[in-house]
């Protein structure tokens, strides 16, 4: 392990440099009282269920959607492709697809925590391996009043941590480039702000909102890939020849799939933005309450303020190679905001748009400031 950052008292210090101090969102903090377990975030409940709500409503939206275009634009394209009337409509049944959309929830619930850790190659280590880590985190857990979460370590010079699962059945992340830029108070810090993720339970919505961004997006790429596949076939002149009734045929294949494969990219680029924007406005505030949360826990702000400066600053030191590779989808889950700097002005969520999946480390730190300042 590198030499130690400064701890907590020279932390303290070092914010005193900060300008722009944000205000909080409440008044004084249940940090004051010193280390314990984090106090309930109301706030953060309620974001939490009407994003729960929504996670849940908008399957069956995107569902409903397509059958209404099927039955509104898909059945009288039908009709004029074939030259004979359709006098049904289709229908999906409300419990079976309730069933489908509740059970594929749960299952990401269970068990997408292992595919985040295999999509960004953690790996789950035992006491032996890393002892010092271990005993952190346990102390910390406890402290918290969790269960002991296991622990898991990605080899990367990238400085960062993440949490994944339940308060009951969680895992806590952490980068080598974290533990050899961060020791004390600091990493005890940020392994108090990845524990409080598990204790609000927003690791795992985040996991299971992650769902309907997912599936929109690849149907939304599916689309467009008929849709250019289309444009090749035409433009190397695919179709040519034959009588009029194959030319018929031909163009009445053309406009079924054109218009088939445009309403799908439509519709599914719709409900992915909209998902997608759920997802990174929860993203942002949980990271506000996670940071109150392991101030309560530690009972020091100034650490956790510090171990951000330092995590931010060692960003642009850290190959591409690095970002994307602990990137896989879980970008909104970490310490640190990743897509920044992994992939510059080419981000296929633009920050134009959407809001980035964590608040400004400025803003992070100026109310960390902030609390530690009530606490003296």
């Amino acid at each position: 392990m590198s030499p130690s950052i400064p701890s907590s008292g020279s932390a303290e210090r070092s914010l005193s440099h900060d300008e722009d101090a944000g205000p909080l969102d409440s008044g004084r903090s249940d940090a004051q009282r010193g280390p314990g377990a984090p106090g309930s975030d109301r706030g953060l409940r309620i974001r939490m269920l009407v994003a729960t709500a929504l996670v849940v409503a908008l399957p069956f939206a995107f569902v409903y959607a397509f059958v209404f275009l099927i039955n509104a634009v898909g059945l009288p394209l039908l009709e004029w492709a074939n030259e004979r009337p359709y006098t049904g409509e289709v229908y999906v049944n409300p419990v079976f697809l309730a069933v489908v959309v509740l059970g594929g929830l749960a299952v990401q619930y269970r068990y997408g925590p292992r595919t985040v850790l295999r999509s960004v190659g953690a790996r789950r280590v035992s006491p032996d391996e890393y002892p010092e880590l271990h005993a952190a985190v346990t102390r910390l857990a406890a402290q918290a009043d969790l269960p002991a979460p296991d622990v898991a370590v990605k080899h990367t010079d990238l400085p960062n941590a993440f949490a994944v699962g339940t308060p009951g059945d969680g895992t806590v992340v952490v980068t080598t480039g974290l533990l050899d830029r961060l020791d004390g108070d600091e990493l005890d810090a940020v392994i108090a702000h990845e524990l409080s993720h598990l204790a609000n339970r927003d690791a795992s919505l985040m996991t299971v909102a992650w769902v309907l961004p997912t599936v929109t997006y690849y149907v939304a790429v599916l689309a467009f890939y008929v849709l250019y596949g289309l444009y090749n076939f035409l433009r190397f002149g695919g179709g040519g020849g034959g009588g009029d009734r194959d030319g018929r045929a031909l163009l009445v294949g053309l406009v079924v799939i054109t218009v088939s494969a445009l309403l799908t990219l439509t519709v599914s680029a719709m409900f992915w933005f909209g998902s997608v924007l759920i997802h990174r406005v929860l993203s942002r505030y949980r990271e506000y309450a996670a940071d109150r949360g392991a101030a309560e826990i530690t009972g020091s702000p100034a650490a956790l303020a510090s171990a951000l400066r330092t995590v931010d600053e060692a960003m642009p030191e850290v190959p591409d190679r690095d970002l994307r590779e602990l990137d896989g989808g879980a970008e909104a889950l970490y310490l640190a905001p990743l897509e920044a700097r992994a992939f510059g002005d080419k981000e296929l969520v633009s920050t134009d748009v959407f809001p980035e999946t964590h608040p400004p480390t400025r803003d992070r730190i100026a109310r960390l400031r902030e609390l530690a300042g009530e606490e003296t």
